[in-house]
């Protein structure tokens, strides 16, 4: 399945994940409440709400908020520093703090096949994805293997 991290198109990939996996329709109708218009629709549809988004997931046994989660690791990094307005709130707020980015394996070789392929040179990925320096190397050290 060919990921496009920065414009995801949620419906497209669910029906493409609907197709590999070849589930019927039936059983579709069985777990989502829907019309086949309805369904129609949801292949149409660039966005879908969390817990339709949730309910395709466990049917289809994939995770489609990964798409979301890398799309952020590369085209929003989280920042390194809380600013004062935050420390204020933190104390305050239960939302999960995550420590540092985590990186797939589908999103080291999306990177790197851009590296690879003359799209984007390696300073343009360390400052557009906000990739260390060291990260990098290290990736294209260990996954050279991979891609020869």
């Amino acid at each position: 399945m060919e990921n496009d991290f920065k414009d995801i198109h949620i419906g497209k990939m669910i029906r493409m994940t609907v197709e590999m996996r070849g589930i019927s329709e039936e059983r579709i109708y069985r777990f989502i409440p829907c019309t086949s218009k309805e369904l129609q629709e949801i292949y149409r549809s660039s966005d879908i709400k969390v817990s339709m988004l949730l309910r395709w997931s466990k049917l289809l046994g994939y995770d489609f908020f990964r798409l979301y989660s890398q799309h952020l690791i590369l085209y929003a990094p989280a920042e390194k520093t809380i600013n004062n307005t935050e420390k204020k709130f933190v104390g305050a707020i239960s939302i999960p703090q995550f420590r540092k980015n985590i990186y797939t394996r589908e999103v080291i070789y999306f990177i790197l096949e851009q590296i690879r392929n003359g799209q984007k040179t390696k300073i343009q990925i360390m400052e557009e994805y906000s990739i260390p320096k060291t990260t990098l190397y290290k990736w294209l050290q260990k996954y050279r293997k991979v891609s020869e």
